[in-house]
């Protein structure tokens, strides 16, 4: 194995490189903010385009039909809050003005997970990628690291149709590259090839899976790590392949264990190759306030845990 880190940086400010890039490459583009705008790292794209950001203050619903009425008009609107207000707060609108009639709105969340920590379970919503991956026609991007969220926040200005995209609050390991040529919305990365147990990660979890596959192969186990950056549309021809080869997975998410990441890959499964699966994430609990370090070992989103997944899925074949 030899992904390593580069440094740390956190995946709202992959955001906001992103979206400045987009800002000067395409005059169509606009951004919205639920008055959240450095906490989303949407101060640069305002200060670079003030007449194309608009604060909506605390009115995220407001947000959302503005965002559908500036699509209508042919821009290309980017939403920014928290991932709790994000979806939940506004799950209506989305799911009527939003998907119901394919409005080319990129939903951008941030603070999504425990890895909020101190703001509590009223804010650490682990329900999000459950609620949009359920919308017809809504597309789910969860990416890893710094390097990969400035990429997917490029590459769904271009992807037409809604997107959900998902980042997060605290400094992480940045170890995909800046040009990443492998990354697309909807195809899966294999960073790992291995041969005993498949673990399929999104989101901060990706990190945490190869650290684990190295702790596997130490103990003479060979963990397949496969980076499910997009959770729908869902790469359906990777995840076979990798489990063909494998004969069981693990998946591993910042999220309820009912509705998220591993119920996609259990849904492809169960429908064409049943295979034993384990699932490390939140079972079927809220958060609650705390360091994101600690928060994630309590509620085994940890390595040991991953680990403790791939022993227990590879006894069951």
């Amino acid at each position: 194995m030899n992904i390593i880190s580069t440094g740390k940086n956190d995946t709202r400010s992959g955001f906001g490189a992103g979206l400045l890039e987009v800002g000067k490459n395409n005059p169509n583009v606009v951004a919205l903010c639920a008055d959240l705008t450095g906490s989303l790292k949407m101060d640069a794209f305002e200060k670079a385009f003030p007449e194309r950001f608009f604060q909506a203050g605390i009115a995220e619903a407001n947000m959302m039909g503005v965002a559908a009425g500036l699509a209508t008009a042919g821009k290309i609107p980017f939403t920014g809050t928290f991932a709790n207000f994000s979806t939940g707060r506004v799950y209506d609108q989305i799911r009527q003005s939003i998907a119901y009639s394919e409005k080319n709105v990129k939903i951008c969340a941030s603070h999504a997970g425990l890895t909020l920590g101190e703001d509590g379970a009223t804010h650490q919503i682990l329900e999000d990628i459950g609620l949009m991956r359920m919308l017809p026609g809504m597309t789910v991007v969860v990416p890893c690291d710094y390097n990969q969220t400035r990429l997917a926040t490029i590459a769904i200005a271009d992807y037409q149709g809604p997107v959900y995209l998902r980042f997060g609050r605290p400094k992480v390991d940045i170890f995909t590259p800046a040009e990443d040529p492998t990354f697309q919305i909807g195809k899966a990365q294999v960073l790992v090839e291995g041969t005993d147990v498949t673990i399929f990660a999104c989101g901060h979890l990706v990190w945490t899976a190869l650290h684990a596959a190295k702790a596997l192969q130490e103990k003479g186990i060979s963990a397949e790590v496969i980076n499910l950056h997009t959770i729908k549309p869902l790469d359906e021809a990777a995840i076979l392949a990798s489990a063909r080869k494998t004969g069981c997975v693990v998946t591993a998410e910042e999220h309820n264990i009912l509705g998220g990441m591993g119920d996609a890959v259990a849904h492809v499964l169960s429908r064409n190759l049943p295979t034993p699966q384990e699932y490390v994430g939140v079972n079927d609990s809220f958060g609650e306030s705390g360091e994101p370090e600690q928060l994630m070992v309590k509620y085994g989103l940890d390595c040991p845990h991953i680990v403790a997944a791939a022993e227990k899925v590879i006894s069951r074949k």
